[in-house]
This record gives C-alpha cells, sequence and structure tokens, in this order.
C-alpha cells in the first residue's frame, strides 16, 4: 500500500491462515471469493470490502473482523 502519511487500514489474514494451518488458495475455495481479490485484500492493497466477503472471511476463519484489520496509524 503507499503510505500517504495518514492512518490505513492493515489487513492480518496472513497471521489467521498460519495460525489455522491454511493456505490462501483454501481459503479461496471456502470462502468463494477469488484468489487474485484475496491476494489484493492480503497485501493490503484493497480500497473496499464487502460485507459478505468480510462475513464470509469471518465464519471461515473462525473470527471477528477485528481480528483481521486494524487502523495503523
Amino acid at each position: 500500500m503507499v503510505d500517504v502519511g495518514g492512518p490505513r487500514v492493515a489487513c492480518h489474514i496472513d497471521g489467521l491462515l498460519a495460525q489455522r494451518e491454511m493456505t490462501l488458495t483454501q481459503l479461496s475455495e471456502r470462502v468463494g471469493v477469488s484468489l487474485a481479490n484475496l491476494s489484493v485484500l492480503k497485501n493490503n492493497r484493497a480500497k473496499a470490502v464487502r460485507f459478505t466477503t468480510l462475513l464470509a472471511l469471518c465464519e471461515v476463519l473462525e473470527c471477528q473482523p477485528g481480528d483481521l484489520f486494524s487502523v495503523v496509524r
């Protein structure tokens, strides 16, 4: 993500996947989101996330939205 000097939202999919011994490909299959779109999210290049995608990620990863994202100042 380009640093514009202000706060940004950071995605923590990598850590959650490692804790669950799951690959991004497995997550993609279970959530129903393309690998390319998950990669954009994982690499902090996404500009938005649909609530349906967020809900599916939380269900599959058994987590809360705050586990997936944090604000970095």
